[in-house]
C-alpha cells in the first residue's frame, strides 16, 4: 500500500488478510483479517479521532481517551519508563512483584511490553475506547519520531477497546534513510533477544526514496472487532475455521 502511494494512489484502504506465525489462542489466530487504510496529508492525531469517530458507531461507545504512553505507566504503576534515571533493573523489580518470575536478560522494551499486557491492559478494561499515543522511540517501528513536550517519542498510537488492542496507526516515517535506520535497529534488537531478523524490504524504501507523501496510516483487527460487537470471548466464534481446525 506504501508503494501505491508513492505512485499517487492518495487516500488508500483494504480488507485483507494477514498473518504472523506462533501466536493461537482466544485473541489471536495465526490467520487474520485487516481493516487498513492511509490518510495523505494526515498526522496521526487526525487519524486517531477519525478511529475513534468508527468506533463509536462499530461498538456503541459514548466517547474515547486519549493517554500518552509515559503518562499512563506513571498514573496506574507510578513509574517514569521514559526517564533515562529509570534503571532496566527498577523496571524489572516492578515486573517481578506484579507478574512474579520474569525471563532473565530482558531488555527495557521487552519489560515495558510485560508491564504493558500484564499490568497496563487489564487496568485499562473497564474504560472503554482508550488510546495511547507517544511511545519510546525505540518503539517506532515504522512511524516518524517527534518532540513533545521536549522529549522525543514514536509518532503512533495503539488503540484498545475493553483493555484488548483493536488498531495500530503511524504518522508514517517518509524519509527513506532514517526508516532505513530504524528497520535495521529493529533487527539488532530482535537479534539480542534471540529472534530471527526481518529481511529488509527494499522495494519499500525504493518506494520511499521515490517519494512517499506526508500521511498516517492504521491497521485494525476486524476479528477482534467483530468479537467486541458480537461480546464474544473467542476469535474462533468470528472465524469460520479457527486454527484448531482450519
Amino acid at each position: 500500500m506504501k508503494r501505491l502511494l508513492a505512485a499517487g494512489s492518495e487516500d488508500i484502504f483494504q480488507i485483507c488478510k494477514a498473518f504472523r506465525q506462533g501466536e493461537a489462542g482466544r485473541h489471536h489466530n495465526p490467520e487474520f483479517t485487516l481493516l487498513e487504510w492511509y490518510r495523505v496529508g494526515w498526522d496521526h492525531a487526525a487519524l486517531m479521532r477519525e478511529v475513534a469517530e468508527l468506533l463509536t458507531i462499530a461498538v456503541n461507545a459514548d466517547g474515547w481517551q486519549v493517554w500518552p504512553y509515559r503518562a499512563l505507566f506513571v498514573e496506574l504503576l507510578g513509574v517514569d519508563p521514559m526517564d533515562e534515571q529509570t534503571a532496566l533493573t527498577t523496571l524489572t523489580d516492578l515486573a517481578q512483584s506484579h507478574i512474579g518470575a520474569v525471563p532473565d536478560a530482558l531488555d527495557r522494551d521487552a519489560v515495558l511490553d510485560l508491564l504493558m499486557s500484564h499490568c497496563i491492559e487489564p487496568e485499562i478494561s473497564g474504560w472503554g475506547v482508550v488510546f495511547i499515543t507517544d511511545f519510546p522511540p525505540s518503539q517506532a517501528a515504522m512511524a516518524r519520531c517527534i518532540s513533545v513536550d521536549a522529549a522525543e517519542v514514536a509518532a503512533r498510537f495503539e488503540c484498545y477497546v475493553s483493555g484488548k488492542e483493536l488498531a495500530n496507526g503511524y504518522w508514517e516515517q517518509t524519509d527513506a534513510e532514517a526508516l532505513a535506520t530504524q528497520l535495521h535497529a529493529e533487527n539488532t534488537r530482535r537479534q539480542h533477544r534471540g529472534l530471527p531478523q526481518r529481511p529488509i524490504d527494499e522495494r519499500l524504501l525504493a518506494a520511499h526514496r521515490h517519494g512517499l507523501p506526508a500521511c498516517a496510516g492504521v491497521a485494525l483487527g476486524v476479528d477482534r472487532l467483530l468479537a467486541l460487537k458480537l461480546g464474544v470471548e473467542s476469535l474462533t466464534e468470528t472465524i469460520s475455521f479457527g486454527w484448531g481446525r482450519a
